[in-house]
């Protein structure tokens, strides 16, 4: 059996009570143990992010063993005083905390977005910035993180994506 992993895009929209649809081939990806529970977090570059529950599980755990070294200390605050526990209704909406989506300046429209063991949720701009200013921009910057980030597949820097992902087939 392969792993499960998050992918995909969509855009969405918040209704007058910060609800919006999650899809559902996602949902699916959330549903542990016969149960649909998942954490709205903080996420990288502006973002919220959606975790499994086992998954924060395992992120509490490893923090945890952290959780007295002072450098920590705001980012734990932080990052914990933020974390909402959450579910769908029956029709897939899950409602998204006030200061959650203030913290990334989100408005109406969304972008969720599939990424490996995570959901992430972007303002609609932001993301269509970002994804923009990668498309457009310096292909020299584009092919260096597409390069980069295959390199992690092997241990090699430096490595061509293409023969890397055909070592992997």
């Amino acid at each position: 059996m392969s792993r499960f992993f998050f992918s995909g895009s969509t855009s969405v929209k918040l209704d007058s009570k910060n609800r919006f649809v999650l899809p559902q081939s996602m949902r699916y990806g959330l549903v542990e143990e016969g149960e649909l529970k998942f954490t709205i977090a903080l996420g990288l570059g502006g973002c919220l992010a959606i975790y499994r529950k086992s998954d924060i599980e395992k992120i509490v755990e490893r923090f945890q063993e952290k959780q007295h070294v002072a450098k920590f200390q705001k980012f734990f605050t932080l990052f914990f005083s933020t974390l909402h526990e959450a579910t769908c209704d029956k029709l897939g909406r899950v409602v998204l905390p006030s200061a959650l989506k203030k913290a990334i300046g989100l408005e109406t429209d969304m972008v969720v977005a599939g990424v490996l063991n995570k959901i992430e949720i972007w303002p609609k701009e932001k993301y269509e910035a970002d994804l923009s200013a990668y498309m457009e921009g310096d292909q020299g910057e584009l092919s260096c993180m597409i390069n980069d980030a295959f390199a992690l597949l092997d241990g090699k820097e430096n490595t061509d994506p293409v023969e890397t992902l055909e070592s992997l087939v």
